[in-house]
């Protein structure tokens, strides 16, 4: 009863757009992913991703929760997966517990972007200049999907946020990303805040592994880091714990998996 929470859809390969997108704003939850055979060699199934509103190309926890719901349907005690999504091919770890398991991937190569004004990003969330963290601009950085990392001067920032919905669906739009990742940043350690927007409404996600990836990435060309310990969803009372490594010329992003309930549903 904690962390970000995920539906997964096994057995879909004959379900159209339409229906996923419907069922997707059914569950109104942050993401909905639906499992079907793979369409490239070398994947072991692929993971359509859904928001309420769109399909993602990628994004994090889906990946991981997706694995282990896999390696759980097919009865496998741990496997390595290699999951299809609209970004290409991620292999995923899992390793199966008796009410879930942990599963981690290696996400897209790093892609650091253009570095924005702290100022104008940091408004958005009824935030000053003064919060900014004085040695890490805020940047877009992509791991397999597009974020916009802004880091904050301490954790104590992140209980001062105050989303205007209508500037941070603009900022979105005009950056091309999903997620404002506010960020705390102290040594190998992290708490953060992220922020999408849904029609007219800013939504607060409870874990987000697809940005999580990009400020481990920024750390590592900027600080030289090559580990972070991650920790989302606290003012929702959902807190998520998002553990990040370097591993070659990517970044590998974990956390533990618990299954809430299993049902059948007529699509």
């Amino acid at each position: 009863m904690s962390g970000n929470q995920l539906a997964v859809v096994h057995d879909a390969d004959g379900l159209t757009d339409e229906r996923m997108a419907a069922f997707a704003a059914e569950t109104n939850l942050s993401e909905t992913t639906f499992v079907q055979p793979p369409t490239r060699d070398g994947a072991a199934y692929r993971n359509r991703i859904w928001m309420p509103g769109r399909e993602l190309p990628f994004a994090g926890h889906p990946s991981l929760g997706t694995a282990v719901a896999v390696a759980l349907a097919r009865g496998d005690a741990a496997a390595t997966y290699v999951q299809e999504t609209g970004a290409g091919l991620q292999p995923v770890d899992v390793r199966v517990s008796a009410r879930g398991g942990h599963a981690s991937m290696l996400q897209a190569p790093v892609e650091l972007g253009d570095e924005l004004d702290p100022a104008r990003v940091l408004a958005v969330a009824g935030l000053t200049p003064a919060d900014a963290a004085a040695d890490l601009p805020c940047r877009l950085v992509s791991t397999g999907l597009p974020q916009l990392i802004a880091p904050v001067a301490d954790a104590s920032v992140l209980g001062r946020v105050r989303m205007d919905a209508p500037a941070l669906a603009a900022l979105l739009a005009e950056t091309g990303v999903t997620v404002l990742y506010l960020s705390a940043v102290s040594g190998e350690t992290a708490r953060v805040r992220g922020f999408f927007a849904q029609g007219d409404m800013a939504r607060e996600d409870p874990g987000t592994g697809s940005a999580a990836g990009p400020l481990m990435a920024y750390l590592h060309a900027r600080r030289g880091r090559e580990r972070l310990a991650v920790t989302q969803g606290v003012e929702m009372g959902r807190r998520c714990l998002i553990s990040c490594s370097v591993d070659g010329d990517r970044v590998r992003v974990g956390g533990d998996v618990t299954v809430v309930f299993r049902a059948e549903i007529d699509l």
